[in-house]
């Protein structure tokens, strides 16, 4: 079949135009990637600690990452690689900040800072775990997913096992009593919901995991509540009674306790436990 000669002008145009563009885009993509070519590793290392000092978190995380790929063995290139971590947690990019974090750590599992690493690596995780909505109070976090929250619990508690002397010990312990309960929360949600189902055997499995990952965490009554209910409704009485025993030694007031005998809340009983 043959083309007509105006057809073969407007395709050899058409591709024309498309190479100039491509050309500007490489252009384009060549001047962002020369932006630092001539800057020195000081300099960059400089303007980079400005942008930080000012607040700048964004322009800063520019910089270091720059100077991260232009200079990865400068003599500013471990000190870059830790404020990269602050910069993107600074800068609200919490899953970077875990990330630049991992990343230090191991290239540098020996550095006199390494213990920051593993700390910014575990506020990272609890901000992400918070959200905004939790601070305004608009949800109970424990009903969420808590995998964010998971993850700092584990964070904090992998820096106070390594590094027992660091200065940041004293907050993640804090912090750790702040998330052990809202972890130990969340296992009672799902195992209510399991006793409310007639599901006993998982919501006896679920109240033992308190207990034994948990156990000072405040939800371990209500686990310790939650295993008596569920024996019951497995008719193991003689389980329940010992559960019971712990319940009433180490919390007499429980919610469900009248004196010795116990109280469930889904499960409707012809004779009493205590």
């Amino acid at each position: 079949m043959r083309v007509s000669s105006a057809a073969t002008r407007v395709a050899a145009l058409t591709l024309a135009i498309a190479l100039l563009a491509g050309c500007a885009s490489n252009d384009t993509n060549n001047a962002d990637d020369d932006e630092y070519a001539n800057v020195a590793e000081r300099e960059l290392y400089e303007q980079a600690r400005s942008a930080l000092d000012s607040g700048r978190f964004a322009t800063a995380t520019e910089k270091l990452e720059a100077l991260d790929t232009r200079y990865p063995f400068g003599v500013h290139a471990e000190q870059a690689q830790l404020e990269l971590i602050y910069a993107y947690y600074e800068n609200g990019e919490w899953e970077a900040a875990r990330a630049a974090a991992s990343r230090f750590i191991r290239l540098h599992p020996d550095h006199s800072q390494v213990d920051y690493a593993y700390y910014l690596r575990g506020l990272a995780a609890w901000q992400a775990g918070r959200f905004s909505l939790e601070r305004l109070r608009l949800i109970d976090i424990s009903k969420r997913d808590l995998g964010a929250s998971r993850d700092a619990y584990q964070d904090f508690r992998e820096l106070i096992q390594r590094y027992p002397q660091s200065e940041y010990v004293a907050d993640a312990r804090q912090r750790i009593v702040y998330l052990r309960d809202i972890l130990a929360r969340h296992e009672l949600h799902v195992a209510d919901y399991y006793l409310r189902k007639g599901a006993y055997l998982a919501a006896v499995e679920r109240g033992r995991w308190v207990v034994e990952n948990y156990p000072e965490s405040n939800a371990t009554r209500d686990a310790l509540a939650t295993m008596v209910e569920g024996y019951l409704g497995l008719e193991m009485r003689d389980r329940a009674k010992e559960t019971l025993a712990v319940l009433i030694e180490n919390a007499p007031d429980h919610d469900q306790l009248d004196g010795r005998r116990f109280q469930p809340k889904y499960l409707s009983m012809r004779t009493p436990l205590n």
